[in-house]
């Protein structure tokens, strides 16, 4: 039985207001590999890691004397609104090998692992290129010295951003974005095409820090 157009009206707005129900166009969707519009490198500023929960933990990138800085958090394949995640996996998945090899810039292969299947299975790429395209990426980005620096002190979140671009003028300043957890540097995202050359932010991913100063936590 076809629905009158006021049902009809109905049943399509609340879709839209409830996401799921039946009838929703957006229920039934899957993210599909290999189609998205720009890449987003998450950098994570490690000691700030540490502070909140890495040390807590013992991990081994928290140690005295491990020295790192900005680390490799993922390579995320993004749309203009929104972003593809938990893709189903193509021909095969990321081997113990290939997540292993990934801990120098990472700090673990499980972190890679996760990476790989939230992130990396909707590149359509391989486990392989993908992350060689991860490594590919996080070289492209030189790591500013001013935040080693400031290391103990604070910076405002803009300060932070003028060091990032200061050291990659090839960004602007909606390519990049700073982001803080309880008050400390946390992380720094950078946008890049998908032949990762600097590009704007999405506006859904342009949402700086916004406390006026953080704290930057120290290498150890």
């Amino acid at each position: 039985m076809r629905l009158s157009r006021r049902w009809g009206s109905l049943a399509l707005a609340l879709a839209v207001l409830l996401p799921g129900l039946p009838g929703d166009p957006s229920a039934a969707r899957a993210d599909t590999p290999g189609q998205f519009d720009y890449y987003v490198l998450a950098l994570s500023w490690s000691p700030g890691w540490c502070a909140q929960e890495g040390k807590r933990r013992g991990a081994p990138d928290c140690a005295p004397g491990a020295g790192r800085g900005l680390t490799l958090h993922g390579l995320w394949p993004q749309f203009e609104r929104g972003w593809p995640k938990d893709c189903p996996a193509g021909a095969r998945d990321a081997t113990r090998a290939e997540t292993a090899a990934m801990a120098d810039i990472m700090g673990s292969a499980g972190l890679a692992w996760h990476e790989w299947k939230t992130h990396g299975r909707c590149t359509g790429l391989t486990p392989q290129a993908y992350f060689e395209l991860s490594r590919r990426a996080y070289a492209a980005v030189s790591r500013p010295e001013a935040l080693r620096a400031a290391g103990g002190a604070q910076m405002s979140p803009r300060a932070v951003e003028a060091a990032v671009l200061a050291a990659n003028p090839g960004f602007g300043p909606d390519g990049v974005t700073v982001l803080c957890r309880d008050g400390r540097l946390t992380e720094l995202r950078l946008c890049m095409t998908r032949a990762l050359e600097p590009r704007i932010c999405a506006p859904d991913t342009r949402r700086d820090c916004s406390r006026s100063l953080i704290a930057i936590e120290p290498v150890h």
